[in-house]
């Protein structure tokens, strides 16, 4: 009788002990935090790898869109974009009672991101140990499992729509040729590198119902003649580099995102590696996700709607710049103003119409304006880490406006490449937002 009574008691304090054991995960992911420390770390590695922004633009959107997909799947106040997207096909996911919701979108974040880049020991590395940590919040083995296994089925669906946007039958397409006609562009220094991207717009689109769907203002019409249009813009960029004042200085260098900088000391050449300008804006749809107080679902949204804003802007942008194909600022002041001239930004590899920081922006801009209100102040410490000050926004707009003008103060675009670029971005942001949605609520038509 002792013997039984014992063991009943000692049945009863492993229950209570179990019991005790067992934490409450519910609240271990609450805001978006960890999906935005995933998305530092894949601008890293993007930094790492050396893609271009039409290829960053690409990576952010797709692995953005599998971590909204769970949102979507879980949550009937978010509706899926498969379906909407062009291409895409609507796909009704059940995931189990087991499946930790912030947890299965954080790893199909990881699952699709690392997925599009070379260096995936460093998402890997970056993914174990934030899962290590979130296992010491107490959620079960069992629900991790079913939660990144969810993850892997929806990252699988947005890595087949991936596979057929085009990008991986580019690879192999034609370099550019330069031509040598007057007024086309030629590759600048000090690297001369060869034209990236000249293919782009063959690139299947998310929304738009062609890359040249929002064709922006052509350019001036080239023309050497003192009197012209055309020299009288090159002169404004050459005189504007002159009389540049500390700030508008600072605003250059501050949205300068040029991941093909190269240095030359003496006889050594080597790159600097910036963060792009889709990773910039990325990062700013992450600060206002945290500073509005967002879940992760809203997190996820303000990622994917943003990722799809910039690489609509990409494809347009590229489809305009390798049709008009424009001799940049340096190589026009450099042969008929100021042949010693440099500007303050290094030029990037591309012709010149029209500013891809403009279209891409503007787009942006847009797109956060409908998530979060136009007049939102905006802490903007997204170049902190690459050693540059933070600047502050009181509205999207203002950030983008800011963005646009930084590329006259730098001298790689002429005034009308900004001007149309913005009309460009900010016409194809709204054309998206009248044909998708991501609330039931919203109004949207094809």
């Amino acid at each position: 009788m002792r013997i039984v009574k014992f063991l009943l008691i000692s049945g009863i304090l492993l229950t209570a002990v179990s019991c005790a054991n067992q934490t409450d995960y519910s609240q271990a992911i609450e805001d978006g935090h960890y999906l935005t420390e995933a998305q530092k770390r894949i601008t890293e590695v993007i930094i790492h790898d050396i893609f271009s922004p039409p290829v960053a633009a690409r990576i952010y959107s797709y692995a953005s869109l599998a971590a909204y997909e769970v949102a979507a799947a879980v949550d009937n106040d978010y509706e899926s974009l498969l379906g909407q997207l062009n291409g895409s096909e609507k796909v009704n996911f059940s995931p189990s009672e087991k499946v930790y919701p912030p947890l299965a979108s954080l790893a199909a974040y990881y699952y699709v991101g690392t997925g599009l880049i070379f260096s995936e020991d460093m998402m890997n590395e970056h993914r174990d140990a934030t899962f290590a940590s979130l296992k010491k919040k107490g959620i079960p083995e069992d629900v991790f499992e079913a939660s990144v296994a969810f993850g892997k089925e929806i990252g699988d669906v947005i890595k087949a729509y991936s596979s057929k946007d085009n990008y991986h039958q580019s690879r192999s397409f034609p370099k550019f040729t330069v031509t040598g006609k007057e007024g086309t562009w030629q590759p600048t220094p000090p690297a001369y590198m060869e034209a990236i991207e000249p293919h782009w717009n063959k690139i299947r689109t998310f929304v738009m119902d062609s890359a040249s769907q929002f064709k922006p203002l052509p350019p001036p019409p080239f023309s050497t003649d003192p009197d012209s249009e055309f020299y009288k813009v090159a002169m404004e960029v050459y005189e504007a580099d002159k009389r540049a004042t500390k700030e508008q200085k600072d605003i250059a260098f501050f949205w300068d995102c040029n991941p093909y900088k190269m240095n030359v000391k003496g006889h050594v050449m080597f790159a600097e590696k910036k963060i792009t300008p889709g990773g910039h804006w990325m990062s700013i749809a992450s600060i206002a996700s945290k500073a509005a107080g967002r879940d992760w679902k809203g997190t996820a949204e303000a990622m994917a709607m943003t990722g799809i804003s910039l690489n609509e802007a990409f494809i347009s942008c590229w489809d305009e710049k390798y049709r008009s194909n424009v001799i940049r600022p340096e190589t026009y002041i450099n042969q008929h103003i100021d042949e010693q001239w440099v500007p303050l930004l290094q030029t990037p590899p591309f012709p010149e119409h029209s500013s891809g920081h403009s279209v891409a922006s503007a787009a942006s801009a847009y797109t956060l304006a409908q998530l979060f209100g136009d007049e939102f102040h905006i802490v903007d410490s997204s170049e902190v880490a690459y050693g540059l000050p933070i600047r502050e926004f009181d509205s999207f707009s203002q950030a983008a406006e800011e963005a646009a003008l930084s590329r006259f103060y730098g001298g790689i675009h002429y005034r009308p490449a900004i001007e149309y670029g913005i009309d460009e971005g900010r016409e194809l942001a709204e054309f998206i937002w009248s044909r998708i949605r991501t609330k039931p609520q919203q109004v949207a038509s094809k």
